[in-house]
């Protein structure tokens, strides 16, 4: 009983937590150890639920954690998405809504509505025997993933079946997670632009704030590349809306392909890009603007040849405030644009 209550207490605080939290995954990570230790789990996952296939966002495993440390056994799992077609306790779930609560994992093997997938067992070395899953869902009824919980551990450390007592308590922690995972994905949306799917103007201005308090604080350079199409009017007059909508994207395409996982790309407006550099000198971000207008100017567009100008300027060196600098990198650009177009110029 003091179990439970406890457990009912650490629900509203993460309840609470959704509210300021804006890390899905440390919030995954803290109702999946929950669940754990509630049920005395040796291993879990929390799986979210992408078109067909389940992606492993959260995984603890403590033997494995053990043999192969966090990060090569997190590489291991996250690899590759788990197919909904192939026969998987989480795969079913997902799919059916239902609970399922196995006490020996392989002896439902080959059947046709629960199977087993052993192909995580045969490629980790782990032995599952008993297995809890329930399903994520939002307040709109949808599947958004699976909290799957693996190995309950019994007093002298043996494993045991999972107690069916403990099912409506993980059914409210999955519930918590799916609220942050449905709370997760609007703000994803209210800050992505529908068209290239990069960050909006909106997410690029916080980012930039918050990026420009980071460099005052720590003393770290920091750059803004603005990118400009040219003559995109003149392309998409020519050649139709939908085609000029096609260079935005493909444009988006490679400016994530040709930047670091951590550089902030964003469509500001129409054809106008913006790039925050973090840690990056000017001398640095010059380079990069060199690179993409020249990967942009040789690449072949179905729609014909696409150059654009850009524009550079670095923080303090030229702007003592996010706005400041914006509004220095916007000029320079300027000048890009009136000195001949598909060409890089700096503060």
């Amino acid at each position: 009983m003091a179990d439970q209550t406890r457990l009912l207490d650490e629900l509203l605080e993460i309840g609470i937590a959704l509210t300021s939290e804006r890390d899905l995954g440390a919030l995954l990570e803290r109702i999946l150890s929950q669940a754990r230790r509630f049920t005395r789990a040796e291993a879990g996952t929390v799986f979210l639920r992408e078109g067909d296939h389940l992606r492993f966002a959260v995984v603890q495993n403590d033997f494995l954690e053990a043999r192969l440390g966090k990060r090569e056994m997190e590489r291991r799992f996250q690899a590759e998405p788990m197919p909904l077609a192939e026969p998987s306790l989480a795969g079913h779930v997902a799919q059916t809504g239902e609970t399922v609560n196995v006490s020996d994992a392989y002896a439902i093997v080959g059947q046709r509505t629960v199977a087993f997938n052993k192909a995580v067992d045969e490629t980790t070395a782990y032995a599952t025997r008993s297995v809890f899953v329930v399903p994520l869902q939002d307040i709109n009824g949808n599947i958004v993933g699976v909290l799957e919980l693996l190995n309950a551990l019994g007093d002298d450390g043996s494993i045991v079946a999972f107690d069916p007592g403990c099912e409506k308590l993980i059914r409210a922690l999955a519930s918590q997670a799916a609220l942050a995972i449905r709370s997760a994905r609007l703000e994803d949306l209210s800050f992505k632009d529908p068209l290239t799917d990069l960050f909006n103007r909106r997410y690029f201005t916080l980012r930039l704030d918050e990026e420009a308090k980071r460099a005052t604080r720590f003393g770290h350079p920091l750059s803004l590349v603005y990118i400009d199409l040219d003559d995109f009017k003149k392309l998409n007059e020519d050649k139709g809306r939908a085609a000029g909508d096609e260079v935005l994207r493909e444009v988006a395409r490679l400016l994530v392909k040709h930047s670091r996982s951590f550089t902030i790309v964003a469509r500001r407006e129409g054809d106008d890009f913006g790039v925050i550099l973090a840690n990056t000198p000017k001398a640095g971000a010059m380079s990069y603007a060199e690179r993409i207008r020249g990967v942009l100017e040789q690449h072949p567009f179905p729609q014909g040849p696409v150059t654009a100008s850009l524009g550079v300027a670095a923080f303090p060196a030229d702007a003592a405030t996010a706005d400041d600098l914006m509004v220095r990198v916007e000029q320079v650009l300027g000048e890009a644009k009136a000195r001949g177009k598909n060409r890089v110029a700096q503060r």
